[in-house]
């Protein structure tokens, strides 16, 4: 979750947001492990990190991408945690804020579709100095750039950049596609660890 800054006010807006989300219980009925929404936001975040929903590790421990898919990820951004966790840069915002459980047939649920309306927009609205966006995986990359399927998303990289970087989601599945797509390695990453430092600066 995001630990509000001393300098904000009770009535700054984006701590108004912070505060009702961390005690939003919308989709309580519908989820198996109960309501934990898990995000780190701030006012002066210049990268934000969208993905899909926080896993069963997350939801546990309170804190995203603490585990391979997350050390995937730090690998591609050629980032260290402690940069990785922090607010103040790098903001932190799921689809659906909660662990949705899982589909019967394997893998988790989509992210509850009440969630983003009420939260990640609003998040996003609220952090104006972010100048990279990274959608990882096709739910966040079709919440903002619509319909297609990954892959073409992902190759697409370099008309949508600077502000946007679809990515795949970096879970172990993933190793697989890479193998076939070795542009993403050779193209992309190094495009992708350029966009971040170019934000960050």
């Amino acid at each position: 979750m995001s630990q509000p800054s001393s300098t904000q006010s009770l009535t700054d807006p984006l701590l108004v947001a912070i505060n009702e989300a961390l005690v939003c219980r919308r989709c309580e009925a519908v989820l198996p492990l109960g309501p934990r929404p898990i995000f780190r936001v701030s006012a002066t975040a210049r990268v934000l990190i969208m993905s899909q929903a926080p896993g069963t590790k997350a939801h546990l421990t309170g804190v995203p991408w603490n585990d391979a898919s997350g050390d995937r990820l730090r690998g591609w951004l050629a980032m260290d945690r402690t940069l990785f966790y922090d607010a103040t840069s790098i903001a932190i915002v799921p689809l659906g804020l909660c662990y949705p459980g899982r589909l019967p047939k394997g893998g988790d649920a989509p992210p509850r579709p009440e969630c983003a309306p009420l939260w990640l927009d609003r998040f996003t609205r609220l952090m104006p100095q972010v100048r990279l966006t990274l959608l990882l995986g096709s739910y966040a990359q079709r919440h903002v750039l619509g319909k297609g399927t990954m892959t073409d998303r992902v190759r697409r990289f370099r008309e949508l950049g600077p502000a946007v970087m679809p990515l795949p989601h970096p879970s172990w599945r993933t190793a697989v596609w890479e193998r076939r797509n070795p542009w993403f390695g050779e193209d992309l990453l190094p495009a992708l660890r350029q966009a971040v430092v170019s934000a960050l600066a």
